[in-house]
């Protein structure tokens, strides 16, 4: 296959995905010897309008795992891309404990939107809701498997004719409808609901704006930014972006769910890929 142009195109708060996003798409199109493009739709603004691709694209498409899915805020806007026939690579980022059905469902997604997906990817990032869970990550060994499978891909691309004569990549999870999202629990089994849970400011805040002008849902109110104006998905920018460290959760669930993460979840989990 020929390819016009490649894409880097993802939802990163905190910009892990956009880092490995990033790194696979200039891979592919140096190897392409084409341009590459970026769409960051991280920000409200961007997913106001549908996104349109063309059918000599070659789209590295990431996001993030919340949940063991992708983010359930973005599926309305998702399900308006319009790929006409491009070839994608879905890649998730999730933070050490499992990306579960996230791919399959991202996948799923871009082939319902027009695209025709070739490989995929889930790879490890460093959890929103901590600094130490796979912290760093996508570090130095990430970013060299990343370069591999950006070339494992580039050879796939080049043995196939017509990419919409190919069957969609088969990845791991449980078709649709999927499994439900992951639910954090307790030692005694009983479920820890940190859905309504907000981050507070404490009084070393600058009110340099910052967290509202990152906030991808726009929920953090410009003219004070103790104040929420919407919903909070807990994705980890205003926090790991603040630059005084003014903002933090105090709500006792969120903070049990975030020891046990950190506690149970020490090994380091690895990039798996699908050809």
């Amino acid at each position: 296959m020929k390819f016009n142009r490649v894409w880097a195109v993802y939802f990163s708060a905190t910009g892990t995905t956009q880092k490995l996003v990033t790194a696979v798409a200039d891979n592919l199109s140096q190897k392409f010897g084409v341009p590459c493009e970026s769409f960051d739709f991280t920000l409200p603004e961007e997913r106001k309008a549908p996104k349109s691709f063309e059918a000599d694209d070659l789209v590295v498409f990431g996001t993030p795992v919340y949940a063991g899915r992708v983010p359930n805020v973005l599926l309305k806007y998702l399900m308006t891309l319009e790929g006409n026939g491009a070839a994608a690579v879905p890649l998730v980022l999730y933070g050490n404990r499992d990306y579960d059905d996230a791919l399959i469902e991202l996948r799923d997604i871009l082939e319902k939107t027009g695209f025709h997906t070739l490989t995929a990817g889930a790879f490890i990032g460093e959890h929103s809701f901590s600094d130490v869970l796979a912290a760093g990550r996508p570090d130095g060994q990430d970013m060299e498997k990343a370069r591999v499978f950006a070339g494992l891909t580039y050879e796939k691309a080049a043995a196939i004719t017509n990419i919409q004569d190919a069957s969609p990549v088969a990845v791991k999870g449980t078709p649709a409808p999927y499994r439900g999202y992951y639910q954090p629990r307790d030692r005694k089994g009983t479920p820890v609901d940190i859905r309504k849970v907000k981050p507070l400011t404490d009084d070393t805040c600058t009110d340099c704006k910052l967290c509202s002008e990152v906030c991808p849902m726009g929920s953090i109110s410009h003219d004070d930014v103790q104040i929420y104006t919407g919903i909070c998905i807990k994705c980890g920018a205003c926090i790991k972006k603040c630059p005084v460290h003014a903002r933090y959760y105090d709500d006792a669930g969120y903070l049990y769910h975030k020891h046990e993460l950190e506690e149970g979840l020490k090994r380091r989990a690895e990039p798996e890929w699908f050809l």
